[in-house]
């Protein structure tokens, strides 16, 4: 398995891999990986020849008051699970590589980014597409695996890779939990046992959800009960984020809440 660390090195092997007729798979990750994380890089290895893993906290998509210093890094450990599941490069650019200074352009998607996550934290989808933009570039993948536990940012990719025509299959692998129901995150680290047992509301009222039993409120004082701060419970279209209609074949519930002060997300997909 190679290293990679800036962009021009990172194309020149892309090209070369697809010279020698290898489709490329790209994971995009912040790194301090776990099961959900390589569940996407198995899937990868599925639909490509030849994966590549990104590891790049990327701060432009880090509020002002989020924790971006704090966020968890061990890329050792990182790159050592990539190894045991068969990556062939992980690309782990400098900040400095990926964001030239005084910098001003950026990728902005205007729809679906505008309530739900985008609501609470301004900014936030700016950097994402602008980062992944720049990783696409970077890696030049014929396919990108994203999960589905950050619902809304893998709407948000598919849309800007249709807009923009890049030439890349966009898929969306199962959401992955702990044994005890908790979302898989890199964020779980930062609860304590109290908030933990607590943070578990979330996924017990989910799970326990159907289409004819729907009611934000009742989400809401499950989670509040529990000890959770809501930031938001939509119960939206899960293929346009739009409000659901007589039509809509796939309903999605996310939540976001705090307990104590890390922000969680979590999301089902309940399908007729």
């Amino acid at each position: 398995m190679n290293i990679i660390r800036t962009v021009s090195e990172m194309q020149e092997c892309s090209r070369r891999a697809r010279l020698a007729g290898k489709r490329i798979g790209v994971v995009p990750t912040m790194g301090y990986l776990h099961d959900g994380h390589l569940s996407l890089v198995d899937r990868a290895r599925e639909a490509a020849d030849f994966v590549v893993v990104t590891i790049f906290v990327n701060p432009t998509q880090f509020g002002p008051f989020e924790d971006l210093s704090k966020y968890p890094r061990d890329f050792e450990r990182d790159c050592a699970l990539c190894a045991e599941h068969g990556v062939d490069v992980v690309f782990a650019p400098e900040p400095k590589d990926m964001y030239f200074p005084k910098h001003t352009t950026w990728v902005v998607e205007e729809s679906l980014t505008a309530d739900l996550c985008g609501n609470s934290r301004p900014n936030h989808f700016r950097g994402v597409t602008t980062v992944v933009a720049k990783l696409f570039n970077a890696v030049l993948p014929d396919v990108a695996v994203f999960g589905q536990k950050d619902a809304q940012q893998a709407l948000v990719i598919r849309r800007m890779v249709r807009d923009l025509n890049f030439p890349i299959e966009i898929l969306v692998a199962p959401l992955v939990r702990e044994a005890d129901g908790l979302a898989m995150s890199s964020r779980n680290r930062y609860l304590s046992g109290d908030e933990r047992r607590r943070a578990l509301s979330v996924s017990r009222t989910l799970l326990g959800l159907t289409r004819d039993k729907l009611n934000a409120d009742t989400i809401w004082d499950s989670i509040t009960r529990a000890g959770g701060r809501v930031d938001y419970v939509e119960i939206r279209d899960a293929e346009t984020l739009g409000e659901v209609t007589a039509e809509t074949r796939d309903i999605l519930v996310a939540v976001a809440a705090f307990f104590g002060a890390t922000r969680l997300i979590d999301n089902v997909i309940l399908s007729k």
